[in-house]
């Protein structure tokens, strides 16, 4: 398993309990895959260096985990598919 780390944003006008469902679904599709969070930063509320979908702000949430290397696509995917996710970056340490 490689070491990872995904930054992904949150649209701001998502609702607190939808915003900790998100955080909850993300790290369960890593575990149900066989991967380990090593970690959930949440940094919080932060300005867009620049606005995207005519929004100036977003939750910001870091993720450390592992996984197989196989797996990682499909953890993209679902982030980008998902609606109240504005942005993603993954990341191999």
């Amino acid at each position: 398993m490689n070491k990872y780390e995904v930054l992904y944003i949150i649209s701001a006008d998502t609702a607190e309990e939808k915003r900790e469902e998100l955080i909850k679904k993300f790290s369960s599709f890593v575990e149900s895959k066989g991967g380990v969070v090593n970690g959930i930063d949440k940094w919080g509320m932060k300005k867009l260096a620049y606005p995207i979908n005519f929004k100036n702000e977003g939750f910001y949430v870091l993720m450390n985990f592992e996984l197989a290397g196989t797996e990682v696509d499909g953890l993209k995917k679902l982030m980008t598919i998902t609606e109240a996710v504005v942005r993603v970056q993954i990341v191999r340490k």
